[in-house]
């Protein structure tokens, strides 16, 4: 087809019309019944004399918003071909006549609009969306009270109005405060035509259709591609009860990963994707150059990501290019095992691997600007994740060790009125720290006016830092809050993240992504995981847990911060964490609570005494607490 000679037209889904720059015959016009001379497009087959247009008229868009009817879109309507029963719904709204012209007709209203009745310009040189990105605003159909404002870069992973899919990239939104977040979209989303014609509906054009604020039978909002009835963009036609997600209706897809554009199949198949490995029933888009076959959901995964916990980007990579088949991996997200025949994430430099969908969950990835990072140059600095800052208190007196080395002797602490001072005396009447809300051991710093107690450790923790658990720096902080990592309430020092809410305890801060445990004879690793996950130590479920690659171990955060030891009320001798059975008596209590404990379940133990507890009953219902 020749660069704007053609034109694929509404009245027309045979065959394209040809523009002639320069006719002279005085035909009518199909659009406006007047008489055409100038600039004209018509149909080059002899036995469609109806199929003449003024340029301006050939060219009018499928749907439109107009003052006069701002709650719906407007559809382009051809009056001869498809005439209405009663002459009255085809009556226009402003010259109130039924004439036989191109009508702009609201199909859920009756509410119609002549072309030359719309006091649009002549040439109609508009879009279905006002061209507003000088002033980064959009006049979109589903807020007809004030335009949207355009945000290149948004990173708050808020649910598109469009798609019903979550957005990090450009944004359109409402600025208006009584909108609140049901008025944010993708670019892609925000900007799609208003009307179109579709291979699978030729006979009428369809129109934009928001199934959330016009809500249909679900039988007549089913999808005929997807089947499905979802609270998302719709084409519509309202003549047949035909409907087409706006995800359903691309006829051509461009994806990152891949070289050639792909194609609906438009026929359901049994198939297994070429990307996920998983096998479905559906309809699957199409590389016909590749025989290769995805999700449509498959299709919007990046070539390159980040990910929180790992410095380097991922690249999506298929098992030919740089793993074999016969590679035992595990995503170092989840931790479970990956099929290395289909495509995951992988770091070369650092063989880290991981699943699609791991990689992609908003929980793991960190959204920043990678367009400006070439491939191999300056990662490591451009990504460095030490963003840790000086200790969080000020010096106030000084002694010299005897290796040389300066002593802070008195510091003034962020957390705490009063000045500290550093001893190295042993407590004996079980006090904690302030900070990690432990048994208090020497060197550590306290106040002369209060019950105040500081680890030099904990004293010594930065003020902010970068932990591999969540994507913003963190700020230590002394407040009463609970750990998102061990779900457990907290009254000594947590690292936040006032944006997100985040909060992090002292102990669950200094748990490494890779962990040896005492209770385990193999390494641990972070599996963070969609589903919950039982801790093999307590029996809860969550959804992070530490487990091991070799075998079904996992413990999770609560379990994996255990003391080691501890002492319980009046005790005479401290309590050890013990992970098997005292004996093989299989009868096993608890001497607090006189209840049977699980034998696979770790527990604190006096062999003094020959004293066995729940770790529960020891610590108490709250051992993050300093009451």
């Amino acid at each position: 087809m020749e660069q704007q000679q053609q034109l694929l037209h509404f009245c027309d889904s045979k065959h394209p019309l040809v523009y002639r720059p320069d006719y002279e015959g005085g035909d009518t016009c199909c659009g406006c019944q007047e008489s055409i001379y100038g600039p004209i497009y018509c149909c080059p087959k002899g036995g469609c004399p109806w199929y003449h247009h003024h340029k301006s008229c050939a060219k009018l868009p499928l749907g439109l918003h107009h003052p006069l009817h701002p709650s719906h879109p407007l559809i382009l309507f051809d009056e001869k071909t498809d005439y209405p029963e009663e002459k009255e719904k085809s009556r226009c709204q402003l010259c109130k006549k039924s004439r036989k012209e191109y009508t702009y007709r609201c199909y859920r209203c009756n509410f119609n609009l002549h072309i030359k009745c719309l006091g649009l310009q002549h040439e109609f040189e508009f879009h279905d969306h006002p061209h507003q990105m000088e002033q980064q605003q959009l006049l979109h159909f589903c807020d007809s009270k004030h335009p949207l404002v355009y945000l290149p870069d948004y990173r708050g992973g808020a649910t598109c109005c469009g798609c019903q899919e979550s957005i990090y990239g450009p944004t359109y939104l409402c600025p208006n405060l009584e909108c609140n977040s049901s008025y944010m979209h993708h670019k892609s989303c925000a900007e799609v035509s208003l009307g179109l014609h579709h291979l699978l509906h030729p006979l009428h054009p369809l129109i934009l259709f928001d199934e959330k604020t016009g809500y249909l039978e679900k039988e007549k909002s089913r999808c005929q591609v997807c089947n499905e009835s979802r609270e998302e963009y719709t084409y519509r036609c309202y003549r047949c009860d035909f409907n087409l997600h706006i995800k359903c209706a691309i006829l051509q897809l461009e994806v990152e990963f891949h070289d050639h554009p792909l194609t609906p199949f438009w026929k359901g198949i049994t198939f297994t994707c070429d990307i996920c490995g998983k096998e479905d029933k559906g309809r699957p888009y199409l590389c016909a150059t590749c025989c290769f076959f995805i999700h449509r959901s498959c299709a919007s995964f990046p070539r390159r990501l980040k990910v929180v916990r790992h410095k380097h980007p991922l690249h999506i990579t298929h098992s030919s290019l740089e793993l074999h088949e016969s590679d035992f991996r595990f995503c170092l997200l989840c931790v479970q095992k990956v099929d290395t025949r289909y495509s995951l994430y992988h770091c070369s430099k650092c063989d880290f691997v991981a699943h699609l969908n791991c990689a992609i969950d908003k929980r793991n990835r960190e959204y920043i600007n990678l367009l400006e990072l070439k491939d191999g140059e300056n990662e490591d600095e451009e990504l460095d994740q030490s963003v840790e800052s000086a200790a969080a208190y000020k010096v106030k007196k000084i002694k010299v060790g005897e290796n040389g080395t300066e002593i802070a002797t008195e510091i003034k602490h962020f957390s705490h009125r009063h000045d500290l001072k550093l001893t190295e005396e042993e407590v004996h009447n079980n006090e904690k720290c302030d900070g990690c809300v432990r048994a208090i051991s020497p060197p550590f710093y306290s106040c002369a006016k209060c019950n105040f107690f500081l680890h030099k450790s904990c004293a010594n923790l930065p003020m902010k830092k970068k932990h591999w658990l969540h994507r913003h720096p963190l700020t230590l902080q002394k407040d009463q809050s609970r750990c998102d990592a061990c779900y457990q309430s907290c009254n000594g020092f947590v690292y936040s993240c006032e944006s997100c809410y985040f909060d992090l305890d002292v102990q669950c801060s200094l748990v490494p992504e890779i962990l040896t445990h005492e209770g385990h004879k193999h390494q641990l690793i972070l599996s963070y995981t969609s589903f919950e996950q039982s801790c093999s130590s307590c029996g809860d479920r969550r959804n992070q847990v530490f487990r091991c690659t070799r075998c079904e171990f996992a413990i999770d955060f609560k379990c994996a911060t255990l003391p080691q030891t501890t002492r319980y009320k009046q005790h005479e001798h401290p309590f050890t964490l013990s992970y098997t059975a005292e004996d093989d008596s299989g009868k096993y209590y608890c001497n607090i609570c006189k209840e049977e404990r699980n034998s696979n379940h770790w527990f604190y133990y006096c062999a003094d005494c020959t004293y066995p507890a729940h770790t529960k009953c020891i610590l108490g219902e709250y051992p993050n607490r300093k009451f």
